[in-house]
């Protein structure tokens, strides 16, 4: 006979919830905290079970959030649609709270600033996203938008969609972004060609392509940095 386990069947000082409420967060596990968000586990494991059991897989912690997709978690039994949903959403949350965090820091003579900005949004994505940053006169950011989704080893980007972006934001720099999935982000010839067209499109349309910078695992290469913009091909 199959018993339903249940949080409530564990010491109150032991349940997740009490322990956050007595506590605070801080005190609690990785698998504790991912239980808080499971709320149920199923009739064989409790959630705080279900939790250690997700953790367990792939990278064997919390990266499992980013790096699993929800068809991996689904594959766990007791995670389904809503319980995968819940998870990826909470890795976006982390991605956005340390996003925000970041941006009144965010300066663009500063390369280091921008690709702070962007890394815990783009370091863990399994393919190549291109983003384009935009920023006014007075260098302040007015926004970001991603312009290309590729596969991992190559993403298709058109110099056309970067500058309509820019012109609806009004800008006056951009700076042009994208993960390596690797996590080595040093440039490819496709990634300086890429940066030639887009900057010498900048140049007529009056709208400086300030840096390129390419996101690894916690690494970053800056265009600017390296002395790599305003180079062309065979100079």
């Amino acid at each position: 006979m199959n018993i339903h386990i249940t949080m409530k069947d564990m010491p109150e000082s032991e349940q997740p919830c009490e322990k956050c409420n007595r506590y605070g967060a801080r005190y609690l596990s990785d698998a504790e905290l991912l239980a808080v968000i499971l709320r149920v586990g199923t009739k064989e494991l409790t959630a705080l079970q279900l939790a250690q059991t997700f953790l367990a897989q792939k990278n064997k912690n919390l990266l499992n959030l980013f790096y699993m997709k929800s068809e991996e978690m689904m594959k766990i039994p007791g995670i389904g649609p809503v319980k995968a949903a819940q998870l990826k959403c909470v890795a976006e949350l982390s991605n956005r709270i340390s996003q925000t965090s970041r941006e009144k820091d965010v300066c663009l003579s500063e390369p280091i600033s921008v690709a702070s900005y962007f890394m815990e949004t783009l370091r863990h994505e399994p393919i190549e996203y291109v983003v384009v940053a935009m920023f006014d006169a007075k260098s302040n950011l007015l926004g970001d938008e991603i312009i290309s989704i590729g596969t991992v080893n190559h993403s298709l980007v058109s110099p056309r969609e970067i500058f309509l972006k820019a012109l609806e934001y009004e800008a006056v720099h951009i700076v042009l972004l994208h993960n390596h999935p690797s996590g080595d982000p040093s440039p490819s010839e496709a990634d300086i060609d890429v940066t030639m067209r887009v900057m010498e499109s900048g140049d007529i349309l009056g709208i400086a392509l300030a840096d390129h910078i390419i996101i690894g695992d916690n690494r970053y290469m800056s265009f600017r940095e390296n002395g790599l913009l305003g180079q062309r091909k065979g100079t």
